[in-house]
């Protein structure tokens, strides 16, 4: 089946002309195959399959739709005329079958053929292999035994049959052990396929044995012989009766009790106590017969204070057994024995699995030792075990068996005569068993080609408690099969643990030599190509070698690839495809030509459930992977294979697709359906196919409303929000709705019909809306209408804002049994007029809406006092107040301070104070000079006019303001230099000035210390030195002698006020000459 297109040309003795055009393109019809699969080979998979391999048909020879092309296998035994059995693998990539379900150790032949939906194709050649020998499946027949005597039964069986043999029968081995008695089964091997019988030796005597045979080969063992056969060996005479003591000694009498023996060897009959005197005849005995099942006597009338000798034995039908024979005194005087002595493990008698107690026996207490009592505990943290407690009174040594190899232990001994048993010896010293061969040989031993002439042996250790001392090493054993020649083996020994490539020759012989425990992988080297090995294993110590494992066998020749392919790199090309590129595995690591390579490709995190295989059957070294699921991180490994088999993996690489557009939301659903309203909500896609960005609310109506159809679209963005509140409704329409996810693009879309409200059987129209505001909230009221078909289970209310025009659920889930509800004003928007309307809710949704309530204004009233106008009058009534306040206070300190200077004239003489301002030094400068006083003053009376006061103003306290200013300033060559201002003379009269100068001042004390009379400069800084003012005297006959002194004379009188300077009673400091406070 081809598609072809045609194109024709002309040609003449000038040459051929240009190419038509094609034709349209002719497909040819389906056909079987024209070919069979190539390279066919079988190798041996194991006891029970064989493994078909061939090189699949190229597409070119499908001759048919190549999902229909498949294979077919056929294989019959080559030794008998068995029915051919086929097998069908529908998978045209397929490259290797194992047939399963085969006959052991049998040769097979097989044929290949591929088929499509017309037909199959030829059958390819004829192959031929066998099966892996393996173990008997069958066991013995004809199993027999019969007792010869007490400790011997002779045991006969017939051949394992031919097909069940399942290889070479290389012997059979026994199993056998007393019943109820032993645990585990001893064995005894029996070489040879043409032995088929065994006299099996050394039994117990009259103890019934259970006996299996089974055939082995060099695989391992088969399957015993069921059920097992069950024979007695022959009674005898039995063994001597055991502890015996003697619980009541009297001065005339002795009881004696013992009990059976430990090997009866038939049937007791009966019991013989006979005892004397010890002092008397040897033979002189009395004899006492007793039946089977009496275990005591009493012997009486005996001598005080003497020796007597007892003896007890057993009979069967064979005859009286061994006595055991036993001393007592007739004695009240007993007591327990003293613990045994001296007790030791000589080092020379301690074995692998036994030991020699020795010990000396303690006082006896004045009654004889019937027995001693061994225990033994294995260290470290092992329990004391009782090992015997039937150990002969006279005996002063014991071999303890049963111990485990290269095992530390301690013993103790404690002994027991009639009165009870003694406390136990002193425990000996630590003894250490000796080393044993190990019990097991490696487990889980597995042999792979490694190169063209190698293999790689793996394995595990045997079980630490079955090396029976210290591992030195493993020996591996390997040989050519060649079932047409004997067996053959050669050696190799595992020297050093780290060698994993020792280079050893087939001729080499075993080396024993020390190895780590550790060493679990080897490689076997120099093999000859093409041939088939067996291998198997040991493990090693200083006493030697344990039993073999099971074979293993190889094919020598074919490696699969040893190393993985190299540099992968991944690239996505689309939202479905990964371009793969690697380099092939190293060459000397190929092991023969690479056929193909396999692809393991697998989402990051679900490996187990979405892991698929692609194979690649040319050596190319790159690849798509398509139809993978989009913006998904993917992981890939790599492995190359040739004739014999695949290779490692490569270690995963990873890589993403990339995005596509998302498949539709999981889900549409609809809630809270109004008349006008509805809320539509949506789930995630189920298949994201990338970063999800955002979703495409679009509906419309079914019908045109009102003669125009409205198509409504809404993107919402991000994935978070995945509902939507949709308030244009019509009533009673149906709308539909659809929603798309988006990625890189919208994704196909979820569609779902809705119809507007109200719901048939739902509840009617609330009544008598009516709403009262207050100043927190609006109350809405109102009364109940229909309830519908059912009762009515509650209401909401409705709003609608004047700034949006459009109605939205305002409150929800009011109870049933409410008929008002209070809104407060914080929930709504200042300056918002609204309109309510309350709608009732039952079973089946939303009823009719309540007629629209009046429309009320969101905006709170605002109390009086905060109001504009009320703090516009607030503020004028304060700046009044605050005019009116200042004006009173400026009239009340005029009208004091001419009031306080009404005083008349009377002199009143008050302490003299200078006062210095208190913002630091005033601006007066006393320099050491005449001052020469110019008259400006009238004269009256002849008194002398006082002298013009500084413009820089003296500050003075509140009383000395109004007083009289009667001083004088005499000294001669003194200049007064103040800070200039602008004050007017103010006039007194000559009375004002009559007083007499004061005796004493303040300044005048300064002024008579001429250390003070240079420091009295001080001005302020940046103040420039103002001209110094000078009075001077007018009339010559009237001056004075000169006085060094400064007098400030103060009466009371007329007042004396510069211009300019504080009110009467302020203490503002005045530049010039401060007063000293």
């Amino acid at each position: 089946m081809r598609k072809n297109g045609f194109r024709m040309r002309q040609v003449n003795v000038v040459g051929p002309s240009p190419l038509s055009q094609p034709s349209r393109v002719i497909q040819t019809l389906q056909a079987p195959p024209d070919v069979s699969p190539g390279s066919v080979t079988v190798r041996t998979a194991s006891e029970t399959s064989l493994w078909l391999r061939w090189v699949p048909l190229p597409d070119t020879q499908y001759n048919g739709n190549p999902e229909s092309v498949g294979y077919r296998i056929r294989f019959w035994r080559v030794d008998l005329q068995s029915p051919v059995l086929t097998k069908v693998i529908n998978d045209r990539l397929e490259r290797e079958y194992t047939v399963e379900d085969l006959e052991e150790w049998t040769e097979y032949e097989l044929q290949i053929q591929a088929f499509n939906a017309i037909g199959a194709g030829p059958w390819s050649e004829v192959v031929r292999g066998r099966t892996r020998e393996s173990v008997p499946s069958a066991p013995p027949e004809n199993v027999t035994a019969e007792a010869v005597s007490s400790t011997q039964i002779l045991l006969t069986w017939a051949a394992v049959p031919e097909s069940e043999q399942n290889g070479l029968i290389l012997g059979y081995k026994i199993l056998f052990k007393a019943k109820d008695l032993d645990s585990e089964p001893k064995s005894q091997t029996v070489r040879g396929n043409h032995t088929q019988s065994v006299l099996l030796s050394g039994l117990r005597k009259f103890v019934l044995y259970e006996i299996q045979v089974l055939a082995f080969t060099r695989i391992g063992d088969g399957v015993p012989s069921s059920p097992a056969v069950i024979e007695r060996t022959k009674d005898d005479a039995p063994g001597p009766p055991v502890r015996l003591v003697f619980p009541e000694v009297r001065l005339t009498s002795v009881r004696i009790v013992w009990q059976p023996p430990e090997e009866p060897n038939g049937i007791i009959l009966g019991y013989q106590v006979a005892y004397r005197l010890a002092s008397s005849s040897p033979n002189k005995f009395t004899t006492v017969e007793v039946g089977s099942t009496v275990r005591q006597f009493t012997a009486t009338d005996l001598t005080p204070e003497s020796a007597y000798i007892f003896r007890t034995s057993a009979k069967t039908r064979q005859g009286w057994g061994e006595p055991l024979e036993a001393t007592v005194i007739t004695t009240e005087k007993r007591e327990r024995p003293a613990p045994p002595r001296q007790v030791m493990t000589p080092q020379s008698d301690v074995s692998s699995r036994s030991l020699l107690l020795k010990w000396v026996p303690g006082s006896d207490g004045s009654s004889p030792i019937r027995y001693f009592t061994v225990q033994v505990r294995e260290l470290p943290n092992g329990d004391w075990q009782t090992y015997s407690s039937s150990i002969s009174h006279e005996a002063t040594s014991c071999i303890i068996e049963s111990l485990n190899p290269f095992t530390s232990y301690k013993l103790r001994v404690k002994a027991t005569n009639d009165i009870g048993d003694s406390d136990f010896s002193a425990e000996t010293e630590a003894v250490t068993t000796l080393q044993d061969v190990p019990d097991e040989p490696p487990s889980s031993v597995l042999v792979t080609p490694h190169t063209t002439s190698s293999v790689l042996v793996q394995w595990q250790p045997p079980k630490v408690e079955s090396l029976n001392g210290l591992l030195l090493g493993y020996r591996i054993y390997y040989r050519e099969l060649d079932y047409d020649t004997g067996p053959g083996r050669e050696s190799k020994n595992i020297q050093n643990p780290s060698a994993l490539r020792a280079e050893l020759t087939p001729q080499s012989s075993f080396k024993t030599v020390n190895s780590s425990s550790a060493l679990t992988t080897y490689e076997l080297t120099q093999l000859k190509k093409y041939k088939r090995y067996e291998v198997l294993m040991t493990a090693y110590n200083v006493i030697g070698e344990s039993p073999t494992s099971t074979p293993v066998e190889v094919f020598v020749g074919e490696a699969a690839p040893a190393l993985a392919p190299q540099n992968i790199q991944v690239n996505s090309l689309s939202a479905s495809q990964l371009e793969l590129t690697w380099d092939p595995p190293p060459a000397d690591s190929q092991n023969g030509n690479i056929q193909g390579y396999k692809i393991y490709y697998w989402e990051s995190d679900t490996q187990n459930d979405t892991e698929k295989v692609k194979v690649l059957f040319l050596p190319e070294t790159t690849v798509r992977l398509k139809n993978l699921t989009s913006h998904t991180r993917y992981m890939v490994c790599i492995s190359a294979f040739n004739a014999a088999g695949d290779g490692p993996r490569s270690s995963p690489s990873q890589g993403r697709t990339h995005q596509a557009a998302p498949s539709a939301p999981s889900f549409l659903a609809f809630s809270e359906i109004t008349c006008t309203t509805l809320n539509v909500s949506w789930g995630e896609p189920t298949a994201a196919n990338g970063v999800l960005q955002g979703y495409r609310v679009v509906y419309e109506p079914l019908a045109p409303v009102q003669g125009v159809s409205k198509v409504v679209t809404v993107d919402i963005k991000g994935n978070w929000q995945r509902w939507l509140k949709v308030r244009d409704l019509t009533k009673g329409m149906t709308y539909l709705f659809r929603v798309q996810a988006r990625t890189i693009a919208y994704g196909p879309e979820l569609q779902a019909n809705i119809t507007a409200g109200p719901a048939e059987g739902s509840p009617g129209s609330p009544q008598e809306i009516l709403v009262t505001k207050s100043a927190s909230g609006l109350t809405l009221r109102w009364t109940e209408g229909d309830s519908g078909e059912k009762p009515t289970t509650g209401y909401i209310i409705e709003a609608r804002p004047s700034d949006e025009g459009l109605w939205d659920m305002f409150v929800k889930d009011i109870p049933r049994s409410a008929t008002s509800y209070t809104v407060g004003l914080d929930q709504l928007r200042q300056g918002v007029t609204y309109e309510f309307r309350v709608v009732a809710v039952n079973e089946f949704g939303y009823g009719e809406p309540s007629v629209p309530s009046v429309a009320v204004s969101a905006q709170t009233e605002a109390p009086f006092y905060e109001e504009w106008w009320f703090l516009l009058v607030m503020a004028l009534s304060s700046l009044i107040l605050i005019l009116l306040v200042v004006f009173a206070l400026v009239l009340h300190g005029q009208s004091k301070k001419y009031k306080n200077c009404n005083g008349g004239k009377t002199i009143s003489n008050v302490e003299e104070s200078v006062t210095l301002d208190n913002g630091g030094f005033t601006a007066l400068e006393l320099n050491s000079r005449h001052l020469n006083i110019k008259s400006t003053f009238s004269k009256k009376n002849g008194t002398r006019s006082p002298p013009r006061p500084s413009p820089g103003g003296l500050h003075y306290s509140d009383e000395d303001i109004c007083n009289k200013y009667n001083g004088a300033v005499l000294t001669e060559g003194l200049g007064l230099n103040e800070k200039p201002l602008e004050v007017s003379e103010s006039e007194v009269t000559d009375s004002d000035y009559e007083d007499e100068l004061p005796k004493h001042s303040f300044v005048n004390h300064y002024m008579s210390d001429p250390t003070y009379y240079n420091s009295w400069k001080r001005q302020q800084k940046g103040v420039k030195h103002p001209a110094s003012y000078r009075y001077e005297e007018c009339t010559a006959s009237e001056t004075e002698p000169y006085f060094q002194t400064v007098i400030t004379t103060q009466s009371s009188g007329g007042v004396y006020t510069p211009t300019g300077q504080p009110a009467p009673g302020s203490r503002t400091p005045v530049t010039g000459f401060s007063s000293f406070v």
